[in-house]
């Protein structure tokens, strides 16, 4: 009897099927079209990389031209950086997704005569693989999970605050609860780790903010008090602006329309904020000492960090401002953190490690650029750019309105290589936006209740979304398909977090159930 072969598996199949998909946009190439002359520029500091080079348009593909910009910078095989490739003219920037025939020969953008101009940004080095299975189930919460937060430095700390009026840190390599930081009297409703892991801030309805040791879990000094209404938002000050090794200070924004400004050291108000005519929904603070907050009132206001002082008032929404994000988030977060893992020995190499990693993520053409993102309750989402020092009462005009959403827009985010803003909405989708110039890439449609929030995975090519409908989705950023579904939720996902690592995901809701996530 005749050996019967099995059936190839799920892995092999993908496989099969994508080695043909390649294979079709290649002999979609007419092999008479010739040659084309292109021209690579550093996107971060606009300079040319090399002379013109022909190339032949049927091997004008991605890898390819890798490889050549690879050899034009001298790399070898074992120091090869992936890069991505756009090419932006008359207002438009098109993402190079297969090879130059089918993003700008076949389109009639750009001709075989022509020299093709291609901007490049490095992609991460290194790989984070989607998760697809959820490794543990923690209870512990006796309601509502409103917020999660890993660690700056690790996947192996949670934090989440909940509607039990408690945050828990939780190790998730154990899959167990580590502290209970009780204190408050109402909903935890915002948690956040300090950017070198040495304190935790929560606010709550309470109306106080209290900061926690997370080796411990007992309270660093006593309750921060002074908000009148609870609290919306946290935002430490970034590593690198600290005025010693010792003192860090926190911003916290409020429903009473104010902006404080503590010393977590002495536990005093240091600055309040206050300019706004309602709720603060939302609190940056800026890698050049500036400001950024959200209101209710429908304006995004910024802040002198030092004086206090109002620096200017950006107006273009007509309903609530009810988030934004910095192209810089995910570098101020980590601080000196990064994918190597080797942590600076003195604070003075400390600082200047936080200080490198700002100025390289927020360099546009050799201007250093923050660029944030607000989204709003009147289904739109603006891009920002203000000078890296705007003077007083400046006029800020926005970079591009980005249209779309067809109900409120919650949530929106920078991934961490600055190249792709992610908005969540209440009409069930998210959107890819490109973030130098506000161009529409994709919509990630599957979720079939409203989207609460997303995060991006550290090296920015994968994206992880929470909904109504129970589910988590991860997303691939650079087709908009979706990579992987995770049920297992028994009611509406409210939080989620990527670890800075890579290594796992976090997310809690309505369920009380803390679920960590992994590859």
């Amino acid at each position: 009897m005749a050996t019967v072969l099995p059936p190839p598996s799920k892995r092999q199949r993908t496989a099969i099927a994508e080695k043909a998909h390649e294979q079709q946009i290649l002999d979609a190439i007419p092999s008479d079209i010739g040659s084309v002359r292109v021209h690579f520029y550093d996107q971060s500091t606009g300079h040319a990389t090399g002379a013109p080079i022909a190339i032949p348009v049927a091997d004008a593909t991605v890898k390819n031209l890798e490889l050549l910009l690879n050899t034009l910078q001298g790399n070898d095989a074992s120091e090869r950086v992936p890069y991505r490739f756009t090419f932006g003219a008359d207002g438009q920037v098109v993402d190079i997704t297969n090879n130059l025939y089918q993003a700008l020969l076949k389109p009639g953008l750009r001709t075989t005569e022509d020299t093709i101009s291609l901007h490049y940004t490095p992609q991460a080095i290194f790989r984070v693989r989607a998760v697809s299975r959820c490794s543990a189930s923690i209870p512990g919460h006796g309601e509502a999970i409103l917020a999660t937060s890993f660690a700056s430095s690790s996947s192996s700390r949670l934090v989440t605050g909940s509607g039990d009026n408690n945050a828990r840190i939780f190790d998730t390599d154990t899959g167990t609860p580590f502290h209970t930081l009780k204190g408050h009297t109402s909903w935890v409703l915002v948690v956040s780790w300090s950017p070198d892991d040495a304190a935790i801030a929560t606010g709550s309805m309470d109306n106080t903010v209290r900061l926690w040791n997370p080796k411990t879990g007992e309270p660093l000094g006593q309750t921060l008090r002074g908000h009148s209404k609870w609290i919306t938002s946290l935002a430490w000050e970034p590593y690198h602006l600290r005025q010693s090794s010792t003192s860090q200070r926190l911003a916290s924004s409020s429903k009473d329309s104010t902006v404080r400004i503590w010393d977590s050291i002495s536990k005093r108000i240091d600055l309040v904020l206050s300019g706004h005519k309602s709720s603060v929904s939302c609190v940056r603070w800026g890698g050049t000492g500036t400001i950024y907050t959200a209101s209710h009132d429908k304006t995004i206001k910024l802040w002198d960090s030092v004086k206090g002082t109002l620096i200017s008032t950006l107006t273009a929404h007509a309903h609530w401002v009810n988030h934004l994000a910095l192209c810089t988030d995910f570098v101020l977060r980590t601080a000196y953190h990064d994918h190597t893992g080797s942590i600076p020995s003195t604070d003075a190499e400390k600082i200047a490690k936080a200080k490198q990693r700002f100025e390289t993520a927020a360099t546009i053409n050799n201007t250093l650029t923050e660029r944030l993102v607000t989204a709003s309750d009147d289904y739109t989402i603006y891009l920002w750019s203000p000078p890296s020092s705007p003077t007083s009462n400046a006029t800020i005009k926005p970079v591009a309105r980005l249209l779309g959403h067809q109900k409120q827009v919650n949530h929106v985010t920078f991934s961490p290589s600055g190249t792709l803003v992610a908005s969540s909405s209440f009409d069930n989708h998210i959107k890819l936006w490109n973030a130098t110039t506000g161009a529409f890439l994709h919509t990630l449609r599957g979720h079939v209740g409203a989207v609460y929030m997303s995060c991006f995975s550290p090296d920015s090519r994968l994206l992880v979304s929470g909904s109504k409908d129970t589910t988590l989705k991860v997303w691939d950023t650079a087709t908009g398909k979706l990579k992987e579904d995770l049920p297992g939720h028994k009611d509406e996902v409210f939080a989620v977090d990527w670890s800075p690592d890579g290594r796992g995901v976090g997310s809690g809701g309505k369920d009380k159930q803390v679920r960590i996530w992994r590859h």
